[in-house]
């Protein structure tokens, strides 16, 4: 009896693996640079010759993060080497990622620190990290201090001192028409709310910098490695963290964005801002 409850326990959890396998690589997609309609097991091989896969959400939507876990899932069983980049943890919680990997930390300890990084509920990006503790997938925080930011977006970069800069890697920040109509498109000309807009892009701009040099700083220690960088859609997008990798190295990187109909989808979004839309999402 309990031999026969077992195999059937069994059954079902490898029927279940298997829906799941179906639905991800079903999951379909439309190709921007080749405007057409196709679906995730056509495009792991394109997505295997980037470094960076950069898949954006919206952070309060847990279909996006299913969505994100889709593409971890199949690239990892696709025989990629694949790591987990984080906008959700500052680089300084680097150790506590370490241990939730490696099973060295209570759930509610890390937890407790995952709050410390971010605002969002637990409960939208927990199949990730528990997917990613499963596998021993790599995390790495990607994210700038929050109190650097925040001066930055109140009292703009120049009001930073040296070591500030120096916890940065001395980076410049020079906010072009360019990155500043860009922000204004992205995030709605009243993202910034009473802040004043430049010193608002100034501090989207550390932001974006500074998890574009994490994240090939990882790629760089580990050269047969690829980063999956999950981000807002307005850090994601090609003139915001790729832009970042691009004056930096010549790592392929590709963009994946979540449908939100009428800002993300095929009539709003072409090949300058992603490669791929993930769809009915």
């Amino acid at each position: 009896m309990k031999k026969s409850a077992l195999t059937l326990m069994s059954l079902l959890v490898l029927l279940s693996s298997l829906a799941v396998a179906k639905k991800q690589m079903n999951q379909r997609l439309y190709d921007i640079n080749h405007g057409r309609e196709t679906v995730m097991s056509e495009v792991i091989p394109a997505l295997k010759q980037n470094r960076i896969i950069l898949v954006g959400e919206h952070h309060s939507n847990k279909i996006h993060h299913a969505a994100q876990l889709d593409v971890i899932r199949a690239l990892r069983e696709s025989g990629a080497k694949v790591a987990i980049g984080l906008e959700m943890f500052r680089s300084d919680s680097q150790q506590a990622l370490n241990h939730w990997v490696e099973g060295n930390i209570s759930a509610s300890d890390f937890q407790e620190i995952y709050y410390d990084n971010w605002n969002y509920p637990w409960s939208a990006y927990q199949l990730i990290f528990d997917y990613a503790k499963e596998q021993k997938i790599p995390l790495i925080g990607l994210n700038v201090p929050r109190e650097i930011t925040r001066q930055v977006s109140r009292r703009g970069f120049k009001s930073l001192d040296a070591d500030q800069k120096g916890k940065l890697s001395n980076i410049t920040c020079r906010v072009d028409k360019e990155y500043m109509e860009y922000i204004k498109r992205a995030y709605g000309g009243h993202a910034h709310g009473k802040l004043n807009f430049t010193y608002f892009c100034e501090a989207q701009l550390v932001w974006d910098n500074v998890m574009a040099i994490n994240a090939l700083a990882y790629l760089n220690e580990n050269p047969d490695a690829a980063v999956v960088i999950l981000t807002g859609t307005g850090h994601a997008q090609k003139n915001a963290i790729p832009r970042q990798i691009r004056s930096r190295s010549k790592v392929a990187h590709a963009v994946i964005l979540p449908e939100v109909k009428g800002l993300i989808d095929p009539e709003t979004v072409d090949k300058t801002d992603a490669d791929y839309i993930m769809l009915d999402l």
